[in-house]
């Protein structure tokens, strides 16, 4: 696999996980209410997720209110995903510089 192909595809991994932690820590803030900051797993969630809400709050312009900023944050983290999956990466497969037949590859029923 090619480094840029690997990198591409590390990228879009991270989006994945991204997305998973921050539907994670919405869930806690769900059935944790008020006491979540006493949730050891809200406050992992919370130290993992922190650094990409301050990059939305920072994208986001001021009239944003911040209450919605971990609404932008998934909807970035999704656009992110989205991007990798249906635009840089058919096209770095149909350019032919990449070998991609590891990502198409299925597994056969024998």
């Amino acid at each position: 696999m090619q480094i840029e192909l690997l990198v591409v595809v590390i990228l879009k991994a991270l989006a994945e996980l991204a997305a998973m932690f921050l539907l994670g820590r919405g869930l806690l803030w769900l059935l944790a209410g008020g006491r979540r900051m006493d949730n050891v797993f809200y406050q992992v969630l919370a130290v993992v997720t922190d650094p990409l809400l301050r990059a939305a709050r920072w994208l986001a312009p001021r009239v944003v209110l911040d209450g919605y900023i971990p609404a932008i944050t998934f909807a970035l983290v999704a656009w992110v995903w989205l991007a990798i999956v249906f635009w840089v990466l058919p096209d770095m497969c149909a350019s032919g510089q990449y070998d991609c037949s590891t990502l198409l590859e299925r597994k056969r029923a024998d």
